[in-house]
């Protein structure tokens, strides 16, 4: 059976040493009271709730599951008493507004606490991380009487929130969406329809629930342009702003899962539910993405939390497990066999893991300093800023999505696959993470639709390569001043001059056949999004190598002189074995599309 522990170490490096997030609070508006000390006793707390109360339910709560009758969902045992503890802690209120009940902390903060959470119950931590979409929703969009009434019982936690976007006959195609709103005399509306995959949309943690529901007013255009978005409780609010009466939303049934099987997925009938449209009529989607974006950064974080927990799965294994002996000689001569930890080809899929995991968190907490920037923006009404750092985002949102959910997959996969025939048996707790993590490529936009997003909207249509060159200029700046140096840190920075170039080089390729070939983004888009991804976790890891590299021959960091050698390590095995991948995405990339496109389609079935 697995356990788990916080990597405080790793975060506390990526946090004060390579990203400097305490220069970077002291930047924002609501970054005063985010003092190291402050987060440090966050970071403290976080894991002890996760190790001591989140972790020990992990495996409990994949074997019992979701229970449903009549309706009803209950929750695995235990779930309902660490919800309580969760609410009772303030953790859900983290970073939203104090006005609300929240404790005004920057968005990075919940994030921090969010990969814990992740990594100790990804199943629990979806009840109230769902709760964190519709926040950002109702307070960038709702109107002033639907934050007074829904956000301070969301952001405390006592009422929880979730997306309601697809249907039985679209799934991402939300131009399919059915779901009717007719309006009503008293402004509300009649929502009559039915949404399919509703993560956390019936269980029994919360006083309410809020559904944020796409749906489309009677006369609306088709197609994406006339969806509008409402909000649509469980349960009305009382005039006191409690639960009150029963609304017509009911859960029909619940699905039978691979994996997160202590996460309740309903099926959603709505028969004449009361729903209030939030935002701008028949434009739902738009408001919708804020919602969509945050789910999607929240999944990337799953890449990593799997990632973390395989890690951490395998490493005691590998060291107590003992199989032959070394290629080179003994290394444990008073055993009759040595640690699987000498052995090579455990070691690359040891290193592999680390790699994700760490190099994933530091995407993340990167990307989380943009969070951070752009809800100021939007508290301030900065506009401007606002769109600049929502475009930004937009480029990343799909590459961490899609990137590092298959790398969180891939770090599972070869958990068990350290075990050996142990991996495959359920006591032992890696089946588990790896039938957990298969779900994240999956929902919130499949890999390939993360990839169209990234090729066709953001890269050819949106910028036309402009947010490609804007990153690969962040690449070529932090590797000009390395590129004669010498050792690991040197070779890292004239690689990373070799893949921008070639970054770019991609781009303007596939931009310039594009406009010949129809079908080339849709056979070219997951290869570019692995190639991106790929390159840009090599900057990651070359950041968090130079730093290390700097702090040892400084000698500043003598008492931790190992993590920062295993960082270096780390990172050259990372340039030398994984980032080598990038190169046959490139070519995959640039494959004719003819490859994809030319079978019949009845000649799928021969064989």
């Amino acid at each position: 059976m697995t356990t788990y522990k916080a990597p405080l170490r790793d975060m506390r490096f990526l946090i004060n040493e390579v990203f400097d997030y305490p220069a970077h609070y002291a930047q924002l508006a609501n970054g005063t009271d985010a003092t190291p000390d402050m987060v440090d006793a966050i970071l403290e707390g976080a894991a002890t709730f996760c190790e001591e109360v989140l972790a020990p339910l992990n495996r409990s709560g994949d074997e019992e599951g979701c229970h449903f009758q009549d309706g009803a969902v209950t929750t695995p045992k235990g779930f309902k008493e660490a919800y309580e503890q969760y609410v009772a802690g303030g953790w859900q209120g983290l970073s939203f507004p104090e006005e609300y009940g929240g404790q005004g902390l920057p968005v990075s903060v919940n994030v921090f606490k969010s990969e814990m959470v992740g990594s100790a119950n990804w199943s629990f931590g979806m009840y109230p991380g769902l709760s964190v979409g519709c926040i950002n929703t109702v307070l960038q969009y709702g109107s002033a009487e639907q934050k007074k009434l829904y956000l301070p019982p969301l952001v405390s936690g006592a009422w929880s929130g979730t997306m309601c976007l697809t249907e039985p006959q679209c799934g991402t195609d939300l131009a399919q969406v059915k779901t009717l709103a007719v309006p009503q005399a008293d402004g509300s509306h009649l929502l009559t329809g039915t949404k399919m995959f509703i993560s956390a949309g019936e269980h029994d943690l919360a006083d309410n629930i809020v559904h944020i529901v796409l749906a489309r007013l009677p006369g609306a255009p088709a197609g994406t342009r006339g969806i509008s978005l409402f909000i649509v409780p469980k349960f009305l609010p009382a005039a006191d702003g409690s639960a009150g009466a029963r609304n017509g939303v009911h859960c029909g049934s619940i699905e039978h899962k691979m994996g997160i099987r202590a996460s309740a997925t309903a099926l959603l009938n709505f028969d004449g539910a009361t729903g209030f449209l939030i935002g701008t009529p028949n434009k739902g989607l738009e408001a919708m993405f804020t919602f969509m974006n945050t789910a999607r950064i929240g999944t990337a974080i799953q890449g990593v939390a799997h990632a973390e927990a395989a890690f951490q799965g395998a490493l005691p294994y590998a060291r107590e497990r003992r199989s032959m002996r070394a290629l080179s000689g003994k290394k444990d001569p008073e055993h009759a066999a040595d640690a699987l930890l000498w052995h090579p080809d455990v070691r690359r899929m040891l290193l592999t893991q680390k790699a994700i995991a760490e190099g994933g968190r530091a995407m993340i907490y990167s990307v989380a300093q943009l969070a951070d920037r752009m809800f100021n923006a939007i508290t301030s009404g900065d506009t401007r800023t606002h769109r600049a750092l929502d475009s930004e985002l937009g480029f990343y949102t799909p590459i961490l999505k899609g990137f590092l959910t298959e790398m969180g997959l891939e770090a599972a996969n070869l958990g068990m696959q350290v075990f050996g025939g142990h991996g495959y048996i359920r006591e032992h707790g890696m089946e588990q993470i790896a039938r957990d993590a298969r779900i994240a490529t999956l929902y919130e936009g499949t890999t390939g639709i993360q990839a169209l997003d990234l090729l066709g909207r953001k890269v050819l249509l949106g910028t036309r390569g402009g947010c490609v060159r804007d990153f690969t200029g962040t690449m070529l700046r932090f590797a000009k001043p390395h590129l004669l140096q010498g050792g690991p840190v040197g070779k890292m920075a004239r690689t990373l001059l070799r893949r921008a170039l070639q970054w770019n080089v991609l781009t303007t390729r596939i931009l310039l056949r594009a406009r010949g070939d129809r079908e080339l983004v849709g056979s070219a888009s997951v290869d570019y999004l692995m190639y991106s991804g790929y390159v840009m976790l090599a900057y990651f890891w070359a950041l968090q190598a130079a730093k290390a590299q700097a702090l040892l021959a400084s000698g500043k960091g003598a008492e931790s002189a190992d993590f920062y050698l295993a960082k270096v390590q780390t990172a050259t095995f990372y340039f030398e074995r994984l980032l080598p991948r990038a190169e046959g995405h490139c070519k995959g990339a640039l494959a004719p599309t003819s490859a994809v496109m030319q079978m019949d389609a009845a000649h799928f079935a021969f064989h």
